[in-house]
C-alpha cells in the first residue's frame, strides 16, 4: 500500500471533533443541570426566595370610637403613604421637580434629602396621602417611589369633641384625650402576608396571608352626640358674646354616673393641629381646670349644719345689713337681707349667712360633708390630666378661711366635681363614679354606691335650691327657669386670684342646675371663666346657658314635663340677677 493511499485529507477530521465537542458540552450542561437541580436546589430556591420572596405587613385598623347610641365619633379611613428607596433614585433625575411639586414639597429641599439619605433604602416621602392624591404621584413610574397602606383617623364632629376625644400621633398612637387613655384598647395587631416583587419593588404575585390583621376593639361613650352638639353650640355662642377666656359645660345622667356632655371653649380642629398655637387649647377644662367655686358650695355648707342637728330649713338667721367683720377683714353681701331663715340664706345667696352658720358649726363639719360628696379627690372617670382639686384641712384655717370656705374660697374643684357633688343632692344622698363610658345593663346593677348624706338632707337641699328659681318662693334667677319644667340650682360668682391677690374685675361665673326639679334626670354645669362686659353674676352670664342647654336635652331625652307653662318674667333689675353676694379680699 502505497503512501499516498494511507494519508486522509486535513479536514476530514473536523466534523468528528466538532462532534465530540459537543456531546461534552451538552454532557457538561446535563451535569450542571443535574447538579443544580439535585444537589444546590435548596440552596437556590432559597437564595431566589430572598431576591423575590418578601414578607409584608397587613396594617390593623384602630377601633371605632362612637357615643352612646352608636353614632361614630373617630373613625380611621385608607390612606396611602409615599416613601422612596434613595439608593434606586436619581436626585437629579427630570420628574423630581413633579415629584416635589404633587408631594407639596420644595424640590431643592427633596433633591437634598434624596442625596443626603442614599445609603438608606427606606424614606418616608409624604403621609397619609388620599388615595387620589397618591395616584398622580405614582402615576410618574419614578423607580425608587412607592407606596404604603396606612390608617388615618377622621372626626366626624371635628371641634364638638375634640377635647373629649382627643387625637393621635401620624403613627396612630393616641396622644390626648379618650384616644390616649384609651389606646391599647383601640389598637390593633398587624398581620403579614407573602408576596414576590420585581426587582424594582413592586408587587407582581400574592402568595398567602402568614398572620390576619387583629382590628383594634371598639370604644362606646356615654356621651349622646345630640346633647354634646347642643352644649357646645350653646356655650360657644356665650362664650363669643362675652368674650370670655374660656368656658366649659357638662351634663351628667343623675341615676348612672354617666357623662352625656362635655364641652369646652376655646376649641381646635383635631384634623389640622399645626394650626394649634397654643397647646393649653387641647385641654379637657372639665377634668383638667380647678377653680374656686364660690357660691355654688353654700349647698354644702348648708347640708353640713342640717347634719349638725344646729339647724333646720326653718331655723332664722339675722343677717343685719348685708356685712360682717371675720378676723379683722370683712365678708359682705351685695344686699342687706335682713333677716333670713335656712333656705333664706341659700335663695338669696348670702356670704353673712354661711358665714354666720360656719362660725357656729366649725370647719371640720364642712370639711368633711365636702370629702364625703368627692371634692379633693379624683373622680376617676380615667380621662387623662384629670385634677383631683384641693380641700383645706380644718385644723390649719382661721376664722376667716373657715368664713370664706363656706361660700367657696380657700378650696377648689372641677366641673365634673360639681356635676357628681350635686348629683347626691338629686339622688337621696348616693354618689356614685362618674363614667365616660356606656354603662351596660349588668354594670348599672353592680354600680357601687355609697350613701353619703341622709335621704332627709338631700331632699331638703334640694327643695331649697328650688327656691333660687323659684319666684314665687323669693328666688331671683328667673334666666335658669325653663317652660314646663321646675328647676332646683345655684348660682356661683368668685373673683379671679391674679399677681397680687383677688381682681376685682375678673370674675368667673358659674350656675348648677339639676332638672326636672321634681325628679332630677340630669344635672347640667356651666363655667364661664372671665367675661368681660357690665355682667359677670352666675345668674347673668351662666344661668341663662344652662337654661338653653337643659331646655333642649329634655327634649332631646324625651323627659315629661313636670310643671305647668310659665308665663313671660319681667324685666330684670340687678338685684333680681342672682344675687349671690361677694367676698372682699
Amino acid at each position: 500500500m502505497t503512501r499516498a493511499s494511507l494519508s486522509r485529507p486535513a479536514g476530514a477530521w473536523r466534523p468528528s471533533l466538532l462532534l465530540l465537542l459537543m456531546a461534552l458540552g451538552i454532557a457538561a450542561a446535563a451535569w450542571k443541570a443535574t447538579a443544580l437541580q439535585v444537589f444546590q436546589r435548596d440552596f437556590l430556591q432559597q437564595e431566589g426566595d430572598a431576591r423575590t420572596l418578601r414578607s409584608v405587613p397587613l396594617m390593623a385598623d384602630r377601633g371605632l370610637i362612637t357615643d352612646r347610641n352608636g353614632e361614630p365619633l373617630a373613625i380611621s379611613t385608607p390612606v396611602k403613604s409615599i416613601w422612596a428607596d434613595p439608593s434606586e433614585i436619581n436626585p437629579r433625575g427630570e420628574k423630581i421637580g413633579e415629584l416635589a411639586r404633587l408631594l407639596g414639597l420644595d424640590p431643592a429641599t427633596l433633591r437634598s434629602r434624596l442625596e443626603e439619605n442614599r445609603s438608606r433604602r427606606f424614606l418616608y416621602l409624604q403621609r397619609h396621602l388620599t388615595p387620589f392624591d397618591a395616584e398622580p404621584v405614582l402615576a410618574l413610574g419614578i423607580p425608587g417611589i412607592y407606596e404604603q397602606r396606612e390608617y388615618r383617623r377622621f372626626y366626624p364632629h371635628g371641634e364638638v369633641t375634640a377635647h373629649l376625644l382627643g387625637f393621635n400621633d401620624i403613627d396612630g398612637n393616641g396622644q390626648e384625650g379618650m384616644e390616649r387613655a384609651y389606646n391599647d384598647w383601640l389598637t390593633g395587631v398587624p398581620g403579614s402576608r407573602r408576596v414576590i416583587k420585581d426587582r424594582r419593588g413592586n408587587i407582581i404575585e400574592e402568595l398567602n396571608t402568614i398572620e390576619l390583621a387583629q382590628p383594634g376593639r371598639d370604644l362606646r361613650l356615654s356621651i349622646d352626640i345630640s346633647l354634646q352638639n347642643l352644649a357646645y353650640r350653646e356655650l360657644k355662642a356665650e362664650y363669643l358674646k362675652r368674650n370670655a377666656r374660656s368656658a366649659t359645660a357638662v351634663v351628667l345622667d343623675v341615676e348612672t354616673g354617666e357623662l352625656l356632655a362635655v364641652a369646652n371653649q376655646p376649641s381646635y380642629n383635631p384634623h389640622n393641629k399645626s394650626l394649634i398655637e397654643d397647646l393649653s387649647v387641647t385641654r379637657n377644662r372639665a377634668f383638667t381646670d380647678t377653680y374656686e367655686p364660690g357660691s355654688t358650695m353654700k349647698p354644702f355648707t348648708i347640708a353640713a349644719a342640717l347634719e349638725s342637728g344646729r339647724y333646720t330649713p326653718d331655723t332664722v338667721i339675722e343677717t343685719g345689713n348685708g356685712w360682717m367683720v371675720v378676723a379683722g377683714r370683712t365678708v359682705q353681701d351685695l344686699f342687706g337681707y335682713g333677716t333670713l331663715t335656712t333656705t333664706g340664706v341659700i335663695t338669696k345667696s348670702s356670704n353673712v349667712g354661711t358665714s354666720l352658720i360656719a362660725a357656729s358649726i366649725g370647719a371640720g363639719p364642712m370639711v368633711d360633708v365636702l370629702q364625703r360628696f368627692g371634692f379633693g379627690r379624683s373622680v376617676e372617670s380615667g380621662f387623662p390630666g384629670e385634677r383631683a382639686g384641693v380641700v383645706p384641712d380644718p385644723a390649719n384655717i382661721g376664722q376667716h378661711a373657715t368664713a370664706v370656705l363656706s361660700f367657696g374660697y380657700g378650696m377648689s374643684a372641677t366641673a365634673v366635681h360639681l356635676a357628681r357633688a350635686y348629683s347626691v343632692f338629686a339622688d337621696e344622698g348616693v354618689r356614685k363614679p362618674v363614667s365616660l363610658l356606656r354603662l351596660g345593663e349588668g354594670e348599672l346593677d353592680t354600680l357601687p354606691r355609697e350613701r353619703v348624706i341622709s335621704p332627709v338632707i338631700a331632699g331638703q337641699v334640694l327643695d331649697m335650691l328650688e327656691t333660687v328659681v323659684d319666684r314665687s318662693r323669693g328666688g331671683a334667677v328667673t334666666a335658669a327657669r325653663i317652660p314646663l319644667y321646675q328647676v332646683a340650682g345655684k348660682t356661683g360668682t368668685s373673683h379671679v386670684v391674679g399677681a397680687s391677690g383677688y381682681e376685682d374685675n375678673l370674675h368667673n361665673s358659674l350656675f348648677v342646675g339639676l332638672v326636672p326639679a321634681s325628679r332630677p334626670e340630669i344635672v347640667v354645669v356651666v363655667i364661664v371663666n372671665e367675661p368681660k362686659g357690665d355682667e359677670h353674676l352666675g345668674g347673668q352670664v351662666a344661668a341663662p346657658v344652662f337654661a338653653r342647654i337643659a331646655s333642649g336635652a329634655m327634649r332631646i331625652l324625651d323627659v315629661p314635663p313636670d310643671d305647668a307653662p310659665l308665663p313671660a318674667p319681667p324685666a330684670r333689675s340687678l338685684a333680681q340677677s342672682g344675687a349671690e353676694g361677694l367676698v372682699e379680699p
